[in-house]
């Protein structure tokens, strides 16, 4: 009888939300727990953000984003503390050059460069490998479940709708900025470490969110049901950002790759959850959610269970970004392959609600493809150290050539200028945009190879399988009537 009343107790903790089950422990947050984190943020970023609005006033009608790879003193116009209209602030470098005359720009500056006792820069340089090892599915997943899938946060998207920054016309951009902070927070050790381009952009990401959340905040004063702080907390608060750091780390270990049939290795996972766990102490992230996997896993888990729920404004977003991705270089996906991606990873009950629409059969055959050619990639390169550092290092140019220096990506660096202000009047809305179709064979051709040549494969090793099991069969009965 107890090992019954054991088993019950298990099963009444059992939780299946959105296609995955999971089994709670204590380490799970219930809604009343989540509750003061809705309403808690980086409030020395926040205050820092104030000083440097002082030191350097910002330009009429804009929120500087700005970011440069390399960081250097003088390389940015303005860091004098004068602003002529004409040239935009960087609010890092601001930072940086007065931290010495003020006392609360001294404090956060002394923060982002104490390297916290728990890091470990061996483990944070094999956590950077971690992503390129599994570069392809590892970008799928946070382009399909991380961003789109993390649509369906209610609350989130009503801070992302008022920003302007999910319209067709720009939310490829915005996505490509996003990867770019990603791509230099794991570009080198060095970048990621006091004085380096990763180190740096995840401050100023940190300032953005202190901008945005300041602009907001002074609209909602002025007109209260712009945005209804008592519903959905306060913009980009602290639960908002811990979402944010869970959706590059955790969401992709325990479910964007493994939908994708790839699974980490123990020590890769601890390795890539030190990485992110560091990324958010330096954008002002509450980080003790992400001390151990467990402790990651489970916040992911109670964030998949209380924060999503679809609304029309989810819907919006998420089929705006479906829109602008169409078609569109270096991959020239179609609408349907790019849904079939979002509901393999995100599962059909989400992507019902966010209004996705249903591929045929042929687009989940190509996913499958896919799935075969990232399998076959990642775990033959694993298996071989040469092979894996030379395609570590491959990737890392690769992938900084295509999505920020390339001509389909964004050209060039970003500055990350913040250019769709919140305003009373604006959000975004869904759109229809003209698609001049698929121009090029792209990345679905590549997958329908993949998918003939394993289906091939498995053909043929199911063939030759029977004809040798038949050959020992025939022996055996011959040996046993002899």
């Amino acid at each position: 009888m107890i090992w019954l009343n054991s088993l019950r107790r298990n099963n009444e903790r059992i939780i299946t939300c959105w296609g995955y089950t999971f089994q709670l422990t204590d380490n799970h947050l219930t809604l009343e727990q989540a509750a003061p984190l809705k309403i808690s943020y980086d409030r020395l970023g926040e205050q820092a953000l104030h000083r440097l609005n002082i030191i350097s006033p910002p330009p009429r009608s804009a929120l500087p984003r700005n970011s440069n790879k390399f960081s250097e003193k003088g390389d940015v116009l303005g860091e004098s503390g004068s602003s002529n209209g004409t040239l935009k602030r960087d609010l890092f470098t601001l930072l940086r050059d007065n931290a010495d005359t003020d006392d609360v720009l001294g404090r956060l500056w002394l923060e982002v460069n104490t390297v916290p006792a728990w890091v470990d820069w061996s483990q944070i340089a094999r956590g950077q490998e971690v992503f390129y090892r599994y570069g392809g599915p590892a970008l799928t997943g946070l382009a399909y479940q991380s961003l789109l899938g993390g649509m369906g946060a209610n609350r989130v998207v009503e801070t992302l709708a008022r920003t302007g920054g999910f319209s067709t016309k720009v939310a490829r951009h915005r996505l490509f900025e996003t990867t770019q902070h990603i791509l230099q927070c794991t570009l080198s050790l060095e970048s990621i470490q006091p004085g380096g381009a990763g180190h740096a952009s995840s401050i100023r990401v940190r300032l953005l969110h202190a901008a945005v959340r300041d602009r907001i905040m002074s609209l909602a004063r002025q007109r209260p049901e712009y945005y209804d702080v008592e519903k959905w907390g306060i913009p980009i608060n602290d639960l908002d950002c811990i979402a944010t750091i869970g959706t590059f780390s955790a969401t992709l270990v325990w479910l964007s790759l493994p939908r994708q049939g790839i699974w980490l290795r123990d020590q890769e996972i601890v390795d890539y959850i030190a990485l992110f766990r560091y990324i958010g102490y330096l954008t002002g992230t509450p980080n003790h959610y992400f001390e151990t996997p467990a402790k990651a896993r489970a916040m992911m888990e109670s964030l998949l269970m209380n924060e999503i729920d679809p609304t029309d404004t989810s819907k919006i977003l998420a089929n705006n970004i479906i829109k602008c991705l169409q078609g569109q270089p270096p991959s020239y996906a179609s609408r349907q392959f790019l849904e079939v991606n979002c509901r393999w990873l995100n599962g059909n009950e989400l992507c019902d609600a966010l209004g996705l629409g249903r591929p045929s059969y042929y687009y989940w055959g190509l996913m499958g493809g896919q799935c075969l050619f990232f399998m076959a990639i990642c775990y033959s390169y694993r298996a071989i150290p040469f092979l894996d550092k030379r395609k570590i290092s491959a990737l890392r140019k690769i992938f900084w050539a295509v999505i920020v220096d390339g001509k389909h990506g964004l050209g060039n660096e970003t500055n990350f200028d913040f250019k769709y202000i919140p305003d009373l009047h604006k959000k975004t809305v869904m759109e229809d945009l003209e698609v001049t179709g698929v121009k090029q064979p792209g990345i679905e051709r590549r997958n329908l190879q993949a998918l003939v040549i394993g289906c091939g494969f498995f053909i043929a090793t199911a063939f030759f399988g029977l004809k040798i099991l038949s050959s020992l069969i025939g022996r055996l009965l011959t040996t046993m009537l002899r």
